[in-house]
């Protein structure tokens, strides 16, 4: 016996054996590995045609499939050849009465062992057995349906079940080397997530179509994305105090350096408020009379703004007082009759305007109908009776601010066993809409700051 004959025996897999013989080794995949096309089907999209042509080997094309190849590519997509898009030859299938392909002589349907033939000068389509019998045995070279005449080399086979090298999907030149053409529909489809979505259940795309419509991603990322911009200050709206840039620069490194304060700029809202001095007066027309209100625009111009804006988009018109306590109070405001709904002409709750003279101690009284401070929307409540202020009722809660009264019903009483409907709002004297700033040349001002260095810079708000 020789010596170390078992020396390349290894107690564990070496990297040759695992890339040879075992696991590691993928089996070789022959190339001719057949995959057969079926005769109705473009040799392009490999789906069925619509639009059938075929060349003068007879290929099958789909009309609007290879135009979009033959101007890209300018080759025969099965072998790679060039390909003369006017050499395609338009053909003509006849179809029977349920919609399956047929020769329109014989009328046998074709199948995929069914011998094809199509004739160059017309386009028809025929059965080999039709044109063999009728044609080259008869030596009679017209067209079995128009008449026309041709030659036998204007016969194209478009399908021999003895030969299917053409149908064999393997070995198209397109296929090999991962060929296509991009579709801008398709494209654009595949955009949408629901397009891999093959087959999905009711429960499925019920979820997915409520999701659809509560997602707006692109407008929130758009809204995060953007810059706000800088409102600008003149001698009105600018504060007493800076915006502190100049010291959160200085303290942290993630903030862009700043070496002159700015002042700060005061919210418009506040500043047309401080010109409101008037009263303002609203007649809501009711089912049962007119109720005629006075608003405290002088004292809750933000409440009573909201009011009257709403009354002008006719928000108020067709509601209801839902709820109706006897003696005590009437409240309304909501479209829905809930007493859950209802919104500010913001579209968000806005925060409270008390005021120590304003208080529940009278009939008439109008207050906001709130679920907490600062939520306020659009709902609004009415004492119909008088009540001291050491008798208010223990319920009412100290969140509802005041902001107006109801004067008087014009017609019938105040309460009725039935609920009150609102029918039209007029506001007769608007006092937050009405104030305005002074126009923009006549806000300009120049003054003298100085910035962090110590040396005084003119700034122009």
């Amino acid at each position: 016996m020789g010596k170390r004959q078992h020396q390349k025996d290894k107690m564990y897999i070496t990297c040759a054996e695992y890339t040879h013989f075992y696991g590691g080794k993928k089996p070789d995949i022959p190339q001719t590995n057949f995959r057969r096309l079926p005769f109705d089907h473009c040799s392009l999209s490999l789906q069925p045609f619509a639009y059938p042509v075929c060349t003068p080997e007879g290929i099958v094309f789909d009309l609007l499939n290879i135009v979009p190849w033959l101007k890209k590519y300018g080759t025969n997509p099965s072998n790679g050849e060039k390909l003369d898009g006017r050499s395609l030859i338009k053909l003509n299938f006849a179809k029977n009465s349920e919609g399956k392909y047929h020769c329109p002589v014989l009328f046998t349907v074709f199948t995929n062992n069914s011998h094809i033939v199509a004739i160059k000068t017309t386009g028809n389509v025929y059965a080999h057995e039709a044109v063999e019998q009728l044609n080259i045995k008869a030596k009679n070279f017209r067209d079995l349906l128009t008449d026309e005449p041709f030659s036998r080399q204007d016969i194209i086979t478009l399908q021999d079940p003895t030969n299917l090298d053409k149908f064999n999907v393997s070995n198209f030149f397109h296929v090999k080397n991962n060929m296509k053409i991009v579709d801008p529909d398709e494209e654009k489809a595949k955009q949408d997530p629901s397009y891999y979505l093959k087959n999905t259940n009711t429960e499925t795309r019920e979820t997915l179509q409520e999701l659809y419509k509560a997602f707006q991603g692109d407008e929130v990322l758009a809204a995060t994305m953007r810059v706000p911009e800088k409102t600008k200050v003149d001698k009105l709206n600018a504060a007493h105090y800076s915006t502190g840039k100049v010291s959160a620069s200085f303290t942290s490194t993630a903030m862009v350096p700043e070496t002159t304060h700015e002042a700060a700029a005061i919210d418009e809202d506040v500043l047309r408020y401080q010109f409101v001095k008037k009263k303002g007066y609203v007649r809501l027309h009711t089912s049962h009379g007119d109720l005629n209100l006075e608003l405290h625009c002088d004292l809750t111009p933000k409440t009573c703004e909201n009011f009257i804006k709403l009354c002008k988009k006719q928000y108020y018109d067709g509601t209801v007082f839902h709820r109706s306590i006897r003696n005590f109070v009437i409240q309304g405001g909501d479209p829905t009759g809930t007493g859950t709904g209802g919104e500010s002409y913001w579209g968000k709750p806005f925060k409270d305007e008390f005021r120590p003279n304003l208080s529940h101690t009278g009939r008439g009284i109008l207050s906001m109908a709130n679920s907490g401070p600062n939520t306020n929307k659009s709902q609004f409540l009415s004492l119909v009776w008088h009540f001291p202020l050491c008798l208010r009722k223990p319920h009412l809660p100290h969140s509802m601010q005041v902001w107006g009264s109801c004067r008087r019903l014009a017609s019938g009483p105040l309460v009725s066993p039935w609920r009150l409907c609102v029918d039209v709002s007029t506001a007769f004297l608007r006092p937050p809409a009405s104030a305005s700033l002074p126009s923009a040349p006549a806000r300009t001002w120049t003054r003298s700051t100085p910035s962090l260095g110590g040396s005084l810079e003119a700034l122009t708000h």
